[in-house]
């Protein structure tokens, strides 16, 4: 398994964290999960699982400890013009 990175939410909007898989997409208004991720009935998918779960109780902890709105604004959309057009 490779060495651990430091992932902490809501911190950045820089970093990514892999479990198998999936990626976790850190930003300082939300984490975007994609992916897929097996979790297997063996002692990796245990590993895999542990590390999700601990990913997912950092995420819940950051987000309780914060005043949170209902809902977020819609991101702010800029478009530019095509530099190849």
């Amino acid at each position: 398994m490779p060495a651990k990175k430091s992932f902490k939410p809501f911190a950045n909007e820089a970093d990514v964290l892999e479990i198998g898989n999936l990626m976790l997409e850190n930003r300082l208004d939300r984490i975007t999960i994609s992916g897929d991720l097996d979790l297997t009935a063996d002692q990796a998918g245990l590993a895999a699982a542990r590390r999700l779960h601990e990913q997912l109780g950092a995420i819940v902890a950051a987000l309780e400890a914060r005043e949170l709105p209902d809902r977020l604004p819609p991101p702010d959309v800029k478009t530019v013009d095509n530099p190849f057009a």
